[in-house]
């Protein structure tokens, strides 16, 4: 059995993974601006005037009704050269005007329900090359440009025409939606692209941003401007320490006992760089959650429950019995069958996280190749090692029993 000493520093270590776990749960990142210069991506000024002048223009002059004489309206830049303004009555109807700098192409505004693109629904607006005005509602059912699909999607709009206006260097997007309840916190999806629509299907943008807006404070989130290369660092961590380094360290114990006693510190240190790896991915992860008001129970369910799997082999490690002790039969059920389950259910976890995040085939293909290379070093090691099991039992006693007379 193990000494008390290392009992006592199996606890110790317990305590500090729970309160890891605690923070990593607990994490919030909410930088709230109540002020319009402090909203990241905000210029002091923009084209055509400050801050200030483009929220004091008199909208009644170019904008129809009822666009152009609403009251208590919000005014807030938001981004770049975009300025929202909205106002929102007591029974959940809300006017949405949206503003930018123009020259060509199209400005969109998206409504996301969890901060991702896929799944969103978005009024873009332009003037094409004759001079006409459009405004359409999108369904953005994928990540490619044929799954944006017009005349498509959520949004309640109501039985009151969306404008679209060209006004000196700004472009303004009006519309009016009513909602079931009162809108607070909604991650918005801001987009813009240079190339004019085809026939309504838009052209790739060429900048875009996600933001957590509350329409009840009128204030925004953190714009988080990085949103996209944090997602790619979650994938990348979660790849490399789940689905890589975790298996490859769950490989050496079963085929090379052999080299004993390396294959067991190199099992050790192995797992533990691979468990660290996959902590920073749920760390970030979790301030991806906080940040886009991301919801996915599912995801963000098995993420954690590797993750507390992870934390109970590691406690494996320091409560490990003699081999031979009684109980070391249990003990060897227990280490096995949970790693086994933490591999499953992070490869699980890996694909579903790519297909949510719509990370398209280069990472299907990456993942789908890795997860190949592992599987067929699998079979072969499993082959060599039944190949020396069956040698070594099919080798010739060197003790031999003289033959009767």
């Amino acid at each position: 059995m193990a000494s008390s000493g290392s009992w006592s520093l199996a606890l110790r270590f317990a305590c500090r993974l729970c309160v890891i776990l605690a923070l990593v749960l607990d994490t919030k990142i909410s930088v709230v601006a109540d002020d319009d210069s402090n909203v990241p991506g905000v210029n002091s000024a923009g084209v055509g005037g400050g801050v200030s002048e483009l929220c004091d223009n008199e909208l009644s002059s170019f904008m129809l009704p009822p666009y152009g004489n609403l009251s208590d309206i919000v005014c807030r830049p938001i981004w770049n050269t975009f300025v929202l303004r909205y106002s929102q009555t007591e029974d959940h109807v809300m006017n949405i005007i949206l503003s930018a700098v123009y020259t060509t192409g199209w400005v969109g505004l998206g409504f996301s329900k969890d901060g991702m693109m896929v799944g969103s629904s978005a009024m873009v607006g332009w003037v094409n090359r004759k001079g006409q005005a459009r405004i359409k509602q999108y369904y953005l059912q994928g990540s490619k440009v044929s799954e944006v699909i017009p005349d498509k999607g959520e949004l309640p709009l109501t039985g009151i025409p969306a404008s679209l206006v060209l006004h000196g260097p700004r472009i303004y997007l009006a519309f009016q939606l009513k909602f079931p309840t009162h809108l607070a916190r909604q991650p918005i999806i801001l987009a813009v692209g240079s190339g004019y629509p085809k026939h309504h299907h838009l052209t790739k943008h060429n900048d875009k941003t996600t933001i957590l807006f509350d329409f009840s404070a009128g204030s925004a989130s953190e714009a988080p401007t990085n949103f996209g290369q944090m997602k790619k660092n979650h994938g990348i961590l979660a790849i490399f320490g789940w689905g890589l380094i975790i298996p490859v360290g769950a490989i050496v114990p079963r085929y090379f006992k052999h080299k004993d006693p390396l294959w067991y510190y190199l099992h050790a240190l192995i797992q533990f760089v691979g468990f660290v790896i996959g902590l920073a991915a749920v760390v970030l992860g979790q301030q991806l959650y906080t940040k886009i008001g991301a919801n996915f129970p599912t995801h963000r369910a098995i993420g954690i429950f590797v993750l507390v799997l992870s934390i109970l082999q590691i406690l494996a490690f320091f409560l490990r019995p003699n081999q031979d002790a009684k109980i070391r039969k249990y003990w060897n059920w227990y280490h096995h069958w949970l790693g086994r389950f933490a591999v499953f259910f992070a490869a699980v976890n890996i694909l579903l996280g790519i297909k949510i995040g719509a990370a398209g085939n280069d990472w299907k293909i990456g993942y789908g190749f890795l997860l190949s290379v592992i599987l067929l070093s699998v079979i072969v090691l499993e082959a060599l090692a039944r190949m020396r099991r069956t040698e070594k039992d099919t080798l010739p006693s060197n003790f031999q029993m003289n033959p009767v007379q």
